[in-house]
């Protein structure tokens, strides 16, 4: 038996309509505007959410000027693959813009050049429309190419703290004489044995039917914060956005090391358009599987996309995908069976992003993430109507996720419609605890079950004070001198 201790946190911040509570609350409102933080016996709190999306929030996404111009062909028999790629690849820097009208694509087209955006003229119907006509799985668009984030491992220097609560914003490490302050690091919380022993992972007990659990290994759930040093002081650094999990020394060694991406490119996006996939029957899954797929970006957005008909996704952001804005956008009514691994609307497995004001129709998975994603990432003003299963970390240990704002409600029949934040057990091939310092925030599902993993905590706050805590935080550090 796994040692799990799980308890379902109903931690109510009504503080405007009862201020008896506010000594309780775990974020509440000063007499001067200011957002209070409680932390827990640890120095557990809330992080700062606010740094997310394009450039953190700090400017808004630009309107790039209009370089190329594609316009749709009479001839419907024509495929404007080719044209499309071609244009995007000879654009340096600025839009290539589709007029309005219907474009058939046979395969895919991929953004590679920085500073580069796909625009159309309308997301609806009548709008600039790209129709996947290929009869297999793929992705319609692309951003950004292969790579992965690497660490200069000569820089490597290990965290001596001997605990560094979720939203502590600094860290101590051995020796900090190579580091400079604007450095991109890494700060890789290690997934050792005895911290999977200690939240029973290394135990998950076998499934009824037979199939293949997998334990977890160590080394295999590592979290990978990318952060700047903002300051530093002897051995201690100061760290541009906070940390979403605790690091423990006892499950250490975790480690801080310089940073580096060359492959990751900036400044791409889409906007203002209609992507609809073909299918021959209403449970196909031989067509367009995702709309638009982000993979090596930084800075990079989606907006005002509609997708309509993908198997899998409308945005599915990739591990390398980071400060990624998707907003304004909808997925429809995904074809495909109503099993595992299909109808993930909005998908975030990269760090630092930003979802709002999105909506998806008919999903299962609508606002969910991928396994050991490292925070923070944020779902805020989201809708899911007609939905099939629940949103939320879908397994194997995320951290720091907001889900802010979220009204969601259930397919007729559908059961396990929610947000939820719990241990899936042997659930897939072993699911077992999905996400750690995380925050449910005045959202609505038929079911909420979040539970407490050990090691870590998990939040659902209600508060008439706050409406928004992803806005009120942003507001906030935007007014700081």
């Amino acid at each position: 038996m796994y040692r799990s201790a799980v308890a379902v946190l109903l931690l109510l911040a009504l503080n405007h309509a009862f201020p008896s509570f506010e000594e309780k609350a775990w974020v509440s409102l000063g007499a001067d505007g200011k957002l209070i933080y409680r932390a827990d016996e640890k120095g557990n709190r809330l992080p700062d959410f606010s740094r997310v999306g394009y450039k953190d929030g700090d400017v808004p996404i630009p309107e790039l000027p209009v370089i190329r111009t594609v316009e749709p062909l009479a001839d419907k028999n024509v495929f404007a693959d080719a044209r499309i790629q071609k244009a995007l690849d000879e654009t340096k820097s600025g839009t290539v813009l589709l007029k309005r009208g219907t474009y058939r694509l046979q395969g895919s087209i991929t953004l590679r050049n920085p500073g580069v955006v796909l625009r159309g003229e309308g997301e609806g119907p009548d709008g600039t429309v790209l129709i996947a006509t290929q009869k297999k799985q793929h992705t319609l668009i692309t951003l950004g190419g292969d790579g992965q984030a690497q660490v200069e491992k000569d820089s490597r220097q290990e965290i001596t703290d001997d605990y560094v609560p979720c939203g502590a914003d600094s860290l101590t490490v051995a020796d900090a004489s190579g580091f400079k302050i604007g450095e991109e690091v890494i700060v890789r919380r290690a997934s050792t044995a005895s911290w999977i022993a200690a939240i029973g992972m290394d135990k998950i007990p076998p499934r009824s039917d037979g199939k293949k659990i997998q334990q977890w290994a160590p080394g295999s759930k590592d979290l990978a914060f990318e952060r700047q040093i903002i300051r530093i002081a002897g051995n201690t650094l100061t760290l541009d956005a906070p940390l979403t999990n605790s690091l423990e020394k006892e499950f250490g060694p975790h480690t801080l090391s310089k940073l580096r991406f060359p492959q990751r490119i900036e400044n791409i996006g889409v906007e203002n358009l209609r992507c609809v996939s073909e299918f021959a029957s209403p449970t196909d899954e031989k067509h367009g599987w995702t709309a638009i797929g982000l993979r090596a970006v930084r800075n990079g957005w989606v907006r005002h996309v509609t997708a309509e008909h993908f198997g899998f996704a409308c945005v599915a952001i990739g591990r390398s995908a980071r400060n990624i804005t998707v907003e304004d956008s909808t997925c429809l009514d995904p074809i495909s069976q109503i099993v595992g691994g299909r109808r993930y609307p909005f998908q975030i497995t990269g760090q630092r992003n930003l979802v709002q004001r999105c909506k998806a129709r008919n999903g299962r998975h609508d606002f969910a993430l991928d396994s050991s994603v490292p925070g923070p990432n944020v779902f805020s003003d989201c809708t899911a109507t007609d939905s099939h299963a629940d949103s939320g970390p879908h397994h194997r240990w995320s951290c720091g996720v907001l889900y802010d704002n979220l009204h969601i409600t259930a397919a007729k029949g559908a059961k396990g419609v929610g947000i939820n934040i719990r241990n899936r057990g042997n659930l897939g091939t072993g699911h077992g605890w999905t996400g750690a310092y995380q925050v449910i925030w005045n959202s609505t599902a038929p079911e909420r079950i979040v539970q407490n993993p050990p090691t870590a905590r998990n939040w659902v706050v209600e508060s008439t004070a706050i409406p928004s805590l992803f806005q009120t935080q942003l507001a906030q550090r935007h007014r700081q001198p």
